[in-house]
């Protein structure tokens, strides 16, 4: 089965570093944004200001879904930790460095759902160098709490953005389906900033915080 899966994983684990450092990069981008001191509105070019405006919405939400990513990691963190620390030492199994892995996933976790992709990745090598029976079940784990975070992200990061759960679960599928990992760490960012611009535009109802 490892074999089988080998290629998988490391092919996520490619699309998962790509994904992170693209994510950085927004997120400085996104700072440097907020950050930053702007003329006021009517001192701006229609060009500027519009582009101020679209760019300030944008940056509202990368935030939302940051801070709203804090949960999810801890989540992400939590679940290891019974699962490293609990359910394996009841069955007489360990996995090598565990407490360094618990700590990966929640540093890891703070990148939306490759980090938990690079996190679990680890957690499944290091079980190899102990059992096949250990990998096997490690690789369960990857792919149960995959799945899991399409709903919790829709919980917390809908609830950060004002979207129902099943608006961004069907952004996740549709951005994936589209562009793979990448496309699902960018879902949640872009789905609040079009919904925003919708919403200001008089095209949806403004949304309501639930």
């Amino acid at each position: 089965m490892i074999k089988e899966h080998g290629h998988q994983m490391s092919t996520l684990g490619i699309d998962g570093l790509r994904a992170s450092a693209l994510m950085l990069v927004g997120l400085i981008l996104g700072a440097m944004v907020a950050w930053s001191e702007t003329p006021d509105s009517e001192h701006h070019k229609p060009l500027a200001a519009a582009l101020v405006s679209r760019l300030s919405r944008l940056t509202d939400a990368i935030e939302a879904v940051v801070f709203a990513q804090v949960k999810i990691s801890a989540l992400n963190t939590a679940l290891a930790a019974i699962y490293l620390l609990g359910e394996l030492p009841l069955f007489g199994q360990h996995v090598p460095y565990s407490k360094s892995l618990i700590l990966l996933t929640f540093v890891a976790g703070l990148i939306p759902v490759a980090g938990n992709l690079i996190s679990n990745t680890a957690i499944v090598v290091m079980s190899v160098t102990a059992s096949l029976e250990l990998a096997v079940a490690s690789l369960i784990f990857l792919v149960v709490v995959h799945k899991l975070e399409y709903f919790v992200n829709a919980r917390i990061i809908g609830s950060r953005i004002d979207a129902r759960a099943w608006e961004l679960i069907l952004a996740l599928i549709v951005m994936e389906a589209l562009f793979g990992v990448g496309g699902v760490i960018a879902a949640p960012v872009l789905y609040a900033y079009m919904k925003r611009e919708l919403a200001d535009a008089g095209l949806i109802g403004c949304p309501v915080s639930r």
